[in-house]
């Protein structure tokens, strides 16, 4: 495998390695002049876009973060938006936004110090780092509790609940909770697992073998999507999932759909210009999205034909995040 290839798959099976040692105790569619002038401008910007209205336009929503953010960049899992806001999670603190903001769009927020990611709880935000400490926000105030105190395992990538379920996914597998023996066990040993989600009983996830599937609450996991490479993206999408998968023996990024609960995949990134780092894809109404280091495309027939809505901004490439009808586009470099 070439080198920049290597360096690509490293990314994505070690994407913590900085957090290793963390502890808890238009506005229009963007031209290049107006790219230029937001690079000029004093404060943050092209560091987050939301679009309201299907990709037609692009408002930059940066003004109030740290202007040094776009050096730092936002982590993967650092990004959530829901109907109660938006979060943005940064390497000195946590920031929040409203969803119907004005600019300046964020303000700092007491958070948890050493927070590797935050992801969605079923009864509020969750905060976790890679030593496997955990911590959940009790909604409406600033204050964070320890949770899953009793969980052993490091090198955590994520954690998800669903239904009376929870899954911590690890560089060395996928771990559930058993209610009934009050204890943890490993469901999957196949390698790290990233992200895990769910819909009408089936639970998929990405990992180091690609893309994996439950039909049993995750008692028992198989691979549907392996092509030698690593899962890169795993979404719930209207009627089925869409996923991203790095192909070995063809060195790009496949983009695919299943709606069958995820038995059978169909490529849709015919139209796709063929590339290394494919970082994202999403669907919003009518819509499908994919964040391509060529820019954001959008796809108004489910992936059979694609137009560039944003170009690239500073060589990077954008991560999509989709609240309701609202798309946000962070761009990140090297695509993770």
């Amino acid at each position: 495998m070439k080198i920049h290839n290597l360096a690509f798959l490293l990314l994505f099976q070690f994407p913590f390695a900085l957090d290793q040692a963390l502890e808890f105790p238009r506005l229009s569619s963007l031209t290049d002049s107006k790219q230029k002038q937001n690079r000029d401008r004093a404060g943050a910007a092209n560091i987050i876009f939301k679009s309201a209205d299907g990709g037609e336009t692009w408002q930059d929503i940066s003004e109030g973060l740290p202007e040094n953010l776009s050096e730092e960049g936002i982590p993967r899992d650092g990004f959530l938006a829901n109907d109660n806001g938006i979060y943005l999670r940064t390497g000195n603190g946590m920031y929040y936004s409203k969803p119907n903001s004005t600019a300046p769009f964020w303000k700092k927020e007491i958070s948890p110090d050493n927070v590797s990611g935050i992801v969605p709880g079923k009864t509020g935000l969750l905060a976790f780092n890679y030593g496997g400490h955990f911590l959940q926000n009790v909604n409406g105030t600033g204050l964070w509790l320890p949770i899953y105190t009793d969980f052993q395992g490091k090198d955590v990538r994520t954690v998800f609940e669903t239904g009376d379920n929870v899954f911590i996914g690890c560089g060395r597998g996928l771990f559930k909770y058993d209610g009934s023996e009050k204890t943890w066990k490993r469901v999957y040993d196949g390698g790290w697992v990233m992200k895990v989600v769910e819909s009408n009983g089936v639970l998929m996830a990405t990992s180091q073998r690609g893309i994996i599937r439950s039909i049993d609450n995750g008692e028992n996991w198989v691979n549907v999507i392996n092509e030698r490479g690593v899962g890169i993206a795993i979404e719930r999408i209207k009627d089925g999932f869409a996923a991203i998968t790095y192909n070995a023996e063809t060195e790009t990024s496949r983009v695919r759909t299943s709606y069958d609960r995820g038995k059978t995949w169909q490529p849709i990134d015919g139209d796709l210009p063929a590339s290394l780092i494919i970082a994202s894809i999403a669907e919003v109404g009518k819509y499908m999205f994919c964040g391509h280091p060529a820019g954001i495309y959008r796809s108004s027939d489910k992936g059979k034909t694609w137009q560039l809505l944003l170009p690239v901004i500073q060589d990077k490439v954008f991560n999509l995040s989709v609240s309701g009808n609202v798309i946000y586009a962070i761009p990140r470099s090297g695509g993770c």
